[in-house]
């Protein structure tokens, strides 16, 4: 099912899954803050540290996330910028909601759920003469780890997000072509709570004509997303430990 929308968070084990963003002929979603995939692994990782604990209430409420700002997907030399994304609960889906209590606890480790896709409009391409469009499917999740920083991993399912340019450079960017993706964000409590992306790098493919960057297997993804909370819109959504 196709999307340019996002539905409510559901549990589900997301912190080492995968995620994916696809973005068309190099294009390139742009926020702030520091994020990166999945965290390293093997010996040049060092020693593992156990996961703490994590809260996220209110248990059992639904939540947006909203653009703040813009957002950017680069590939290759092409950067592509939407000025509007979010993703909304739907009714009847667990999508875009807190699980209820004690579902919304960990002892050790994040507390995860799914969403419905994002949607992205307003996108424009860095190159003359060239429209761009984004299709977002799929369940995606995000799975909240507390600590200092509030670590947020996102999870793209694989070909979840496609972004699609059309006029003097006619090109498809799939990200997560061939399996889900996690993008490792930071969280941040507040009125209303921030999600911010920086720097996330995200498998992609590229296929199309002259002028797309055919050879790019990665994008750099940058956003920030306000999370509020839709069931009370006096309640603000909080990790805590």
């Amino acid at each position: 099912m196709t999307s340019v929308t996002s539905r409510r968070l559901r549990p589900r084990a997301l912190l080492a899954c995968g995620a994916g963003l696809a973005a068309t002929a190099a294009l390139t979603l742009t926020g702030a803050a520091g994020a990166q995939t999945g965290p390293a692994t093997g010996p040049a990782a060092g020693p593992v540290t156990a996961a703490g604990s994590t809260t996220v209430t209110p248990a059992g409420h639904s939540f947006a996330a909203t653009l703040n700002g813009k957002a950017t997907f680069k590939a290759g030399s092409v950067t592509a910028t939407c000025t509007a994304s979010s993703s909304q609960p739907s009714t009847g889906s667990d999508n875009n909601r807190i699980p209820d209590a004690p579902g919304n606890q960990n002892p050790s480790g994040p507390v995860s759920s799914s969403i419905n896709p994002p949607t992205y409009s307003g996108c424009t391409a860095s190159i003359a003469g060239v429209t761009t469009t984004v299709t977002t499917s799929g369940t995606w999740g995000v799975a909240m780890q507390h600590g200092s920083p509030i670590s947020a991993t996102l999870t793209i399912p694989a070909g979840g997000f496609v972004l699609e340019s059309k006029g003097l450079a006619n090109c498809t960017i799939t990200a997560a072509p061939t399996a889900p993706a996690d993008i490792l964000t930071t969280y941040t409590n507040g009125a209303p709570s921030k999600l911010t992306v920086t720097n996330a790098n995200v498998p992609v493919k590229v296929t199309g004509g002259f002028g797309c960057p055919t050879s790019a297997t990665s994008s750099v993804f940058n956003a920030v997303y306000d999370i509020t909370d839709t069931t009370d819109p006096g309640s603000q959504i909080t990790v805590s430990d």
